[in-house]
């Protein structure tokens, strides 16, 4: 008699992202978000609402064009961007997750802006955008409460905090959303950049999935357009 061994199938190790996603991630989207109104917005004479609304759809979609060519490098699969199923208990978590992103904000932000002088005017396009009539409105809206978390978190949070986490959770969530941040420059924003960051990072490390900090970015961004589309009415 033969003795018949079966061979146990082998498993392709898992693969996550690393420094080269994080580099081509965030160097395609800055070509995108910053080169793009250098070129053309600029030399076109764009400016006002439209370039408001203009502005507002392309932060997202550079997010998107950098995320596919972070993926496509190497991984080319979503599962190990974090872009997977969750359950309604980390949506829900994120809902308050971005309310307590504007709770603190509101009490963090003057002070901060008063002590270091922060620039307050860095988004007047938008304001200008979100305060030139409904159709503008629900322009901005989409593109700043759907369009921007989507892209922004699946750079941020599924290629930058997934990459850092091999160097463990502090470095993960505090230098995905520092990093985060800065991208929106040095001023006004910074504050409420970082603090929506640690709030989406920690959320994507613990639920596995970036829904839920896509869910802290829009309830943010979206009472932002509310409030610049009622500062426009009052004024």
């Amino acid at each position: 008699m033969t003795e018949t061994t079966h061979q146990v199938p082998e498993t392709r190790p898992a693969v996550r992202p690393g420094w080269p996603e994080i580099v081509v991630g965030l160097a395609v989207m800055s070509l995108v978000g910053y080169g793009i109104p250098i070129l053309l917005f600029r030399p076109l004479g764009i400016e006002g609402a439209v370039s408001g609304v203009l502005l507002a759809l392309l932060s997202g979609t550079a997010g998107m064009i950098g995320f596919a060519a972070a993926a496509a490098i190497r991984i080319r699969e979503l599962g190990p961007f974090g872009v997977r199923k969750t359950s309604g208990k980390w949506l829900l978590l994120g809902l308050a997750g971005g309310l307590v992103a504007l709770l603190v904000k509101i009490i963090v932000m003057p002070a901060l802006v008063s002590a270091f002088g922060l620039a307050t005017d860095t988004q007047d396009t938008y304001a200008a955008g979100a305060s030139a009539g409904p159709l503008f409105v629900i322009l901005m809206m989409l593109s700043l409460a759907v369009i921007t978390p989507i892209g922004e978190e699946l750079l941020f949070r599924g290629v930058l905090t997934t990459a850092l986490l091999r160097y463990g959770p502090w470095i993960g969530v505090i230098g995905s959303s520092v990093i985060f941040a800065l991208m929106h420059g040095i001023n006004f924003v910074l504050p409420a950049a970082v603090i929506v960051g640690l709030i989406a990072g920690e959320l994507r490390r613990r639920s596995g999935s970036i829904w839920p900090g896509v869910i802290v970015h829009a309830v943010n961004n979206s009472i932002t357009v509310v409030v610049y589309a009622l500062i426009g009415l009052s004024g």
